[in-house]
């Protein structure tokens, strides 16, 4: 996968049973890699390919506290000595590092600047890289979507504000990477989302009336997830 941003290697990943994105992002002069949003049944697949790219990973970092799988950062921290998890501190998850708005994480000549988009849980944040080239939404924004708010101390009218302010407010060509998608769709841009969302581009009070009857299931993999992302998903 060609990277669109000088100087940076950059790989989409997939899991198939939760249709989650993990992200690696390396700086291709030293080398240094962060990976975000890890699954624990893909650990090897990305250590194998760190590997194999002669990649040094110094952090993997989680947008929120997943229900809907079990973080791959504990398991990959026994594999990968002297990588440090992080999560944002909100989150109330443990982790070698916590993260708040307005954070920076650096990597080579590359950095993430953190911005905090509650809503769908209370500790999501988005990482913007490089002023605005990409930005990692979680379950924020998704393709033509948006992450659920009825579980996880989710509120629709904070989700809403926090789209509004902290992503749409990015440049429009600004490459938009989700946590999941269940259509095969693999990225957006902000002006896509901005202009063609179906839930986000309508008004507040829409929003909120649109994610109050989605009539969602209960989260399949939550009671098994839950519990191990707060601690990092570690399993004793």
């Amino acid at each position: 996968m060609a990277s669109p941003v000088d100087g940076l290697i950059f790989r989409q990943l997939f899991e198939k049973e939760s249709s989650t994105y993990t992200y690696l992002l390396a700086d291709k002069t030293t080398k240094d890699a962060i990976l975000i949003d890890s699954v624990i049944e893909t650990v090897e697949r990305d250590v194998n390919l760190i590997n194999e790219l002669g990649l040094k990973l110094i952090k993997s970092l989680n947008t929120h506290c997943h229900a809907d799988h079990v973080t791959g950062t504990g398991k990959m921290k026994t594999l990968v000595p002297g990588m440090k998890s992080v999560i944002s501190k909100a989150s109330t998850a443990k982790a070698d590092e916590f993260i708040e708005h307005g954070d920076v994480i650096k990597f080579g000549a590359h950095s993430l600047e953190v911005r905090a988009t509650p809503g769908h849980t209370d500790g999501c944040v988005t990482f913007v890289l490089n002023g605005g080239k990409m930005c990692f939404t979680g379950d924020a924004v998704l393709i033509r979507g948006c992450g659920r708010t009825d579980f996880q101390a989710g509120n629709s009218g904070q989700l809403y504000e926090s789209v509004h302010t902290q992503i749409f407010t990015l440049p429009e060509d600004c490459v938009l990477y989700p946590a999941h998608d269940y259509k095969g769709l693999t990225s957006s841009t902000v002006g896509e989302e901005k202009t063609k969302n179906p839930r986000l581009t309508k008004t507040k009070e829409e929003f909120i009336e649109i994610m109050a009857n989605l009539g969602l299931p209960y989260p399949k993999q939550i009671d098994r997830a839950l519990p191990l992302n707060l601690v990092c998903g570690i399993q004793d």
